[in-house]
């Protein structure tokens, strides 16, 4: 009895996993009916026959150590996850709903384009990831509202006061699509999906030292991109794209100030007066 309490506490247990985002915890078996139904078998066995159940007990605990022995190698070994991420990246399905927003937009907008705007919003996020690592959120202050560039710069303004920094390398865009569009009062919502391989670490910006997660390893991301404009904004037909090379106001080259103006001639560009700008930015499940 127990061994049989012994062997019921180590798969309880084994069904717990770490939330911390850099772990790679997780559980072992599949759940609670499982393993009342191996206790209840394992319990009748010992009042039938002890000896054998004693056998059957150890061959079971001996199994669960190899299994897993072999499962904490693999956890740390990355060219084994880095197959599991790719993988689950390749066999993901995302519902791509871009040809049914693109017309919903240009109903109201003749000169969208889906395929601009998608190549838009991978841009953005290629920025934000390098200005991140970086740790130089000037280039992106064209691209993101007053709101979300405060925010960032706060978060990064952090990890420079405590001397570290969160690299973000390696990314592989596996999709992106247009998933919804609104109309909400004076404002238009555009919200972008976007899955990403990447790797993600933290290091000591004087020892160079990683302090959490894997430099060889990769993670699976999704993310969730929103991006709002004035209500009866129009794209412009001449302009390349959706990027913001030169103040939509005076024409003069883009070197937006903190606060989201032209130098120049001191209009706001970052407030979806003139274009699509991003207001938030988030992982979704």
């Amino acid at each position: 009895m127990l061994a049989l309490s012994l062997l019921a506490s180590i798969f309880a247990f084994a069904d717990v996993g770490n939330q911390n985002r850099y772990s790679s915890g997780g559980s072992d078996f599949g759940g609670d009916d499982g393993l009342g139904a191996l206790v209840g078998y394992l319990l009748g066995l010992f009042i039938d026959d002890p000896k054998t159940g004693i056998i059957v007990l150890v061959i079971i605990l001996i199994a669960y150590f190899i299994l897993k022995r072999k499962k904490k190698k693999q956890g740390s070994d990355s060219t084994y996850i880095n197959q599991q991420v790719n993988y689950q990246a390749q066999n993901d399905v995302t519902f791509d709903n871009s040809a049914l927003v693109a017309s919903q937009i240009q109903s109201i907008d003749p000169a969208f384009s889906s395929d601009k705007f998608i190549g838009f919003a991978r841009e953005v996020f290629m920025n934000i990831q390098q200005a991140w690592t970086t740790k130089d959120w000037k280039p992106i202050r064209p691209f993101e509202s007053e709101t979300l560039f405060n925010q960032h710069k706060q978060q990064l303004d952090e990890y420079i006061r405590l001397g570290k920094t969160n690299v973000i390398e390696k990314i592989g865009i596996k999709h992106c699509s247009l998933n919804s569009f609104r109309e909400d009062g004076d404002k238009e919502v555009l919200v972008v999906w976007l899955n990403a391989i990447m790797r993600d670490y933290i290091i000591d910006d004087a020892t160079k030292k990683v302090l959490e997660s894997d430099p060889n390893r990769d993670w699976y991301m999704k993310y969730e991109m929103v991006f709002n404009r004035k209500a009866g904004v129009k794209t412009d037909p001449t302009r390349k794209g959706n990027s913001i090379t030169n103040c939509p106001n005076c024409g003069a080259p883009t070197e937006i100030t903190s606060a989201g103006q032209c130098p120049y001639c001191g209009s706001v560009v970052t407030n979806g007066e003139h274009d699509w700008v991003l207001t938030d930015i988030h992982s979704r499940g």
